[in-house]
């Protein structure tokens, strides 16, 4: 548990599992741990899915090619009842926010030590495994949202169309241009904050409920049995957490990619 060879106290421990390997300094600090896993599980998503798709038969279709196809069926419903325009980015879009966002989340469900010791063995202080608890990570996918939403906005509706969508709502009288300007833009800056607010508030809160049962083994033979009781019971839990996230935020974005598609 400790980096430099002796015992953490708990506040240490927690304090280091929740430490990002980071290199740089101010605005320019780069998180290591959390670039490497996001974009190794957003490798592993393409490669996966790439070699499913290749090898896809129309005969009976093995187990891993079953679970896939159920995969995009669920993703593909899920746009066609929520998206009311037509973009063929749409769904490949959302596919992709889905699986990739659970596989990050999904990191979650790994021991909190086993990563971080391994890593230290190697001589790396610090690793922190679910990037999903990075802000940093959360903030940088809901930023790539709402560039979409700025984009198809102004494609679907010109440049005009999205002003006057930023002016003239919800009072249609040029009086209160200041007042539609002011409401309308806290709105369109609150989605990509709460998209990113809302996936990391959840994923942070519960790897600290795993550190924090992860502080009870070894105390005495009472706590560590407990604490294998509360592990368990959380990490049944935490999986319907983590896939509620990953949907929460696929279909979010589908709704503001829908509501940017819409020629008032």
């Amino acid at each position: 548990m400790a980096a430099t060879g002796e015992a953490l106290t708990p506040q240490g421990y927690i304090q280091h599992h929740l430490t990002n390997l980071s290199v740089g300094e101010g605005f320019w600090t780069w998180h290591i741990d959390s670039l490497f896993f996001s974009v190794g599980l957003g490798v592993l998503f393409l490669w996966l899915f790439r070699s499913v798709g290749k090898k896809a038969t129309t005969g009976v279709p093995g187990k891993l090619q079953c679970f896939v196809e159920m995969i995009i069926e669920f993703v593909d419903s899920s746009v066609k009842e929520t998206f009311h325009g037509r973009n063929p980015v749409i769904a490949p879009l959302a596919l992709t926010i889905f699986v990739w966002v659970f596989m990050m989340n999904f990191m979650d469900m790994v021991p909190v030590d086993w990563i971080p010791e391994l890593a230290m063995a190697a001589g790396i202080p610090y690793m922190k495994v679910v990037p999903t608890t990075d802000l940093n990570i959360t903030f940088s996918m809901a930023l790539g949202v709402f560039v979409l939403i700025i984009y198809y906005s102004i494609k679907v509706k010109g440049v005009s169309g999205f002003v006057k969508e930023l002016t003239m709502q919800p009072f249609n009288h040029w009086a209160m241009i200041p007042v539609n300007f002011l409401l309308e833009t806290v709105t369109l800056i609150a989605k990509p904050i709460s998209l990113a607010l809302r996936l990391f508030g959840n994923l942070y809160a519960g790897e600290l409920i795993f550190i924090l049962i992860a502080l009870m083994y070894g105390a005495n033979w009472a706590l560590s049995t407990l604490g294998v009781t509360l592990q368990l019971g959380w990490l049944i839990f935490h999986i319907m957490v983590i896939t509620l996230q990953a949907f929460i935020f696929m279909m979010l974005t589908i709704v503001y990619l829908s509501m940017a598609h819409e020629d008032h």
